[in-house]
C-alpha cells in the first residue's frame, strides 16, 4: 500500500488519475529496461522511482506525453 506521497499530493502535479497511472506505468518501464540494459539492479522498485519523480516535480505531463508518443511510435515500427 502507498504511504507516501498521497495521491492527492499526486494529483496536485497530474490532472487526472488516469494521467497519473499512464505516466508512472510508462516511466516505470523506461526505468526497468534502461536497469535491465545497463545490467545494474534498481535502488527501488521502478514503480516507486516513478512515482517519486512525479512527488518531487522531475516527472512532467509534458514530457511523460512525449514519451508515450515515442512509445507508441516504436510499437507501431515494430508490428
Amino acid at each position: 500500500m502507498l504511504l507516501y506521497p498521497a495521491i492527492k499530493d499526486l494529483l496536485n502535479e497530474v490532472p487526472s488519475r488516469y494521467m497519473l497511472v499512464n505516466m508512472v506505468a510508462s516511466r516505470a518501464r523506461k526505468l526497468s529496461s534502461e536497469a535491465e540494459q545497463s545490467g545494474e539492479p534498481l535502488e527501488e522498485k521502478a514503480v516507486s522511482l516513478a512515482i517519486h519523480e512525479v512527488a518531487s516535480g522531475t516527472l512532467r505531463v509534458e514530457d511523460a506525453e512525449q514519451e508515450l508518443e515515442a512509445e507508441q511510435e516504436q510499437e507501431q515500427e515494430q508490428a
